[in-house]
Protein backbone atom coordinates (compact mmCIF):
# COMPACT_ATOMS: atom_id res chain seq x y z
CA UNK A 1 0.00 0.00 0.00
CA UNK A 2 2.70 2.36 0.99
CA UNK A 3 4.28 1.71 -2.38
CA UNK A 4 1.41 2.71 -4.43
CA UNK A 5 1.36 6.29 -2.31
CA UNK A 6 4.96 6.79 -3.02
CA UNK A 7 4.31 6.47 -6.83
CA UNK A 8 1.28 8.34 -6.74
CA UNK A 9 3.02 10.93 -4.97
CA UNK A 10 5.93 10.96 -7.36
CA UNK A 11 3.93 10.37 -10.38
CA UNK A 12 1.80 13.60 -9.21
CA UNK A 13 4.86 15.55 -8.95
CA UNK A 14 6.91 14.25 -12.27
CA UNK A 15 3.88 15.29 -14.45
CA UNK A 16 3.06 18.81 -13.06
CA UNK A 17 3.72 21.61 -14.82
CA UNK A 18 2.41 24.06 -12.25
CA UNK A 19 3.39 24.70 -8.33
CA UNK A 20 1.17 26.50 -5.76
CA UNK A 21 3.05 28.06 -3.69
CA UNK A 22 2.24 29.59 -0.18
CA UNK A 23 3.89 31.72 2.03
CA UNK A 24 3.07 33.80 5.10
CA UNK A 25 2.43 37.57 5.16
CA UNK A 26 3.67 39.74 7.69
CA UNK A 27 0.20 39.87 9.17
CA UNK A 28 0.40 35.97 9.35
CA UNK A 29 -2.36 34.99 6.35
CA UNK A 30 -0.80 32.56 3.69
CA UNK A 31 -0.28 33.77 0.58
CA UNK A 32 -0.83 31.19 -2.68
CA UNK A 33 0.70 31.74 -5.87
CA UNK A 34 0.95 29.46 -9.14
CA UNK A 35 4.40 29.29 -10.13
CA UNK A 36 6.19 26.74 -12.59
CA UNK A 37 7.68 23.70 -12.37
CA UNK A 38 10.64 23.81 -13.71
CA UNK A 39 13.41 21.08 -11.54
CA UNK A 40 13.34 18.28 -9.27
CA UNK A 41 16.36 17.66 -8.06
CA UNK A 42 15.08 14.93 -5.27
CA UNK A 43 11.03 14.05 -3.86
CA UNK A 44 12.50 16.58 -0.88
CA UNK A 45 13.92 19.09 -3.01
CA UNK A 46 11.93 21.57 -5.03
CA UNK A 47 13.14 24.54 -7.14
CA UNK A 48 11.32 27.55 -8.64
CA UNK A 49 12.82 31.05 -10.50
CA UNK A 50 11.13 34.48 -9.46
CA UNK A 51 12.00 37.89 -9.38
CA UNK A 52 14.03 39.02 -6.31
CA UNK A 53 11.65 42.59 -6.05
CA UNK A 54 9.10 39.95 -5.76
CA UNK A 55 6.78 40.79 -2.27
CA UNK A 56 7.13 36.76 -1.48
CA UNK A 57 10.60 37.03 -1.39
CA UNK A 58 10.42 39.49 1.46
CA UNK A 59 7.88 36.77 3.19
CA UNK A 60 10.34 34.23 2.81
CA UNK A 61 13.08 36.01 4.48
CA UNK A 62 11.10 37.12 7.07
CA UNK A 63 9.15 33.55 7.67
CA UNK A 64 10.88 30.31 5.39
CA UNK A 65 7.71 28.70 6.39
CA UNK A 66 6.08 27.26 3.24
CA UNK A 67 3.84 24.84 1.06
CA UNK A 68 3.96 23.43 -2.06
CA UNK A 69 0.61 21.94 -3.63
CA UNK A 70 0.32 20.01 -6.35
CA UNK A 71 -2.84 18.76 -8.31
CA UNK A 72 -4.43 16.44 -10.58
CA UNK A 73 -8.16 17.99 -11.02
CA UNK A 74 -8.74 15.80 -14.30
CA UNK A 75 -11.88 14.48 -14.50
CA UNK A 76 -12.39 11.35 -13.85
CA UNK A 77 -9.89 11.39 -10.83
CA UNK A 78 -8.77 14.24 -8.11
CA UNK A 79 -5.20 13.62 -6.26
CA UNK A 80 -3.21 16.36 -4.37
CA UNK A 81 0.07 16.21 -2.85
CA UNK A 82 0.76 18.81 -0.04
CA UNK A 83 4.62 19.33 0.84
CA UNK A 84 5.50 21.36 4.17
CA UNK A 85 8.69 22.36 4.66
CA UNK A 86 10.59 26.00 4.48
CA UNK A 87 11.91 28.05 1.43
CA UNK A 88 15.41 29.16 0.91
CA UNK A 89 15.78 32.23 -1.15
CA UNK A 90 18.91 31.23 -3.02
CA UNK A 91 20.80 34.72 -4.74
CA UNK A 92 24.02 32.82 -5.46
CA UNK A 93 25.55 32.24 -9.05
CA UNK A 94 25.69 28.29 -9.13
CA UNK A 95 22.40 27.94 -7.98
CA UNK A 96 20.81 30.49 -10.72
CA UNK A 97 22.56 28.69 -13.26
CA UNK A 98 21.23 25.23 -12.20
CA UNK A 99 18.11 26.66 -12.78
CA UNK A 100 18.40 29.10 -15.22
CA UNK A 101 16.46 28.33 -19.22
CA UNK A 102 17.12 29.68 -22.08
CA UNK A 103 14.33 32.62 -23.15
CA UNK A 104 14.82 33.85 -19.34
CA UNK A 105 16.37 36.42 -20.69
CA UNK A 106 12.98 38.36 -21.52
CA UNK A 107 12.60 39.11 -17.70
CA UNK A 108 16.20 38.91 -16.90
CA UNK A 109 17.85 40.92 -19.31
CA UNK A 110 21.59 40.80 -17.51
CA UNK A 111 21.50 36.92 -17.87
CA UNK A 112 21.59 34.36 -14.54
CA UNK A 113 23.58 37.32 -12.62
CA UNK A 114 20.74 39.37 -12.75
CA UNK A 115 20.12 40.74 -9.73
CA UNK A 116 16.13 40.42 -9.98
CA UNK A 117 16.59 36.72 -10.62
CA UNK A 118 16.33 34.36 -7.33
CA UNK A 119 15.33 30.74 -6.71
CA UNK A 120 13.07 29.48 -4.63
CA UNK A 121 14.96 26.37 -3.10
CA UNK A 122 12.41 24.47 -0.68
CA UNK A 123 13.07 21.55 1.60
CA UNK A 124 9.81 19.20 2.53
CA UNK A 125 9.66 17.80 5.60
CA UNK A 126 6.28 15.93 5.42
CA UNK A 127 3.89 15.20 2.67
CA UNK A 128 -0.16 14.81 2.62
CA UNK A 129 -1.29 13.02 -0.12
CA UNK A 130 -5.00 13.21 -1.10
CA UNK A 131 -6.13 10.39 -3.47
CA UNK A 132 -9.98 9.12 -4.04
CA UNK A 133 -11.11 9.35 -0.65
CA UNK A 134 -8.26 8.43 0.69
CA UNK A 135 -6.09 10.75 2.61
CA UNK A 136 -2.19 10.15 3.90
CA UNK A 137 0.63 11.84 5.82
CA UNK A 138 4.09 10.92 5.75
CA UNK A 139 7.94 12.34 6.43
CA UNK A 140 9.32 13.12 2.95
CA UNK A 141 12.48 11.31 3.88
CA UNK A 142 10.10 8.24 3.63
CA UNK A 143 9.66 8.96 -0.58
Amino acid sequence: MKKNIKSGIRALRENAQVAYVASVNEEGFPQIKGMLVLEHESMKTHYFSTNTSSKRVGQFLKNPKASVYYVDDTKDQYKGALFTGTMEVCTDHDTKAFLWRDGFEIYYPKGVDDEDYCVYKFTAETVNYYYGLSNETMSADEL
